[in-house]
């Protein structure tokens, strides 16, 4: 038998936009847990797509001031435990 792969709710980062901040981040859903990676990457593609061409990325794409994170970082977004 193969080994497969399991993984915690623990083990996947996740952020939550914070309330006084939904103005600067329109279509983000208030008080939902997002996979971070994902989020990452809508709003990455979002300040492609509507920022100056001439305005640099920021440091990070998403501001620890502007969201809650939980879960755990590392490779692949999360600890992984291989299990039978």
């Amino acid at each position: 038998m193969e080994p497969y792969l399991i993984m915690s709710h623990d083990a996947v980062r996740e952020a939550r936009l914070r309330p006084e901040f939904a103005d600067l981040y329109p279509g983000v859903d208030l008080d939902v847990w997002h996979t971070a990676a994902t989020l990452a990457e809508h709003l990455l593609a979002r300040f492609l797509r509507h920022d100056p061409a001439d305005q640099s990325l920021p440091p990070r794409i998403m501001d620890p001031r502007h969201f809650e994170f939980r879960g755990t970082a590392g490779h692949a977004g999360g600890r992984m435990t291989l299990g039978t």
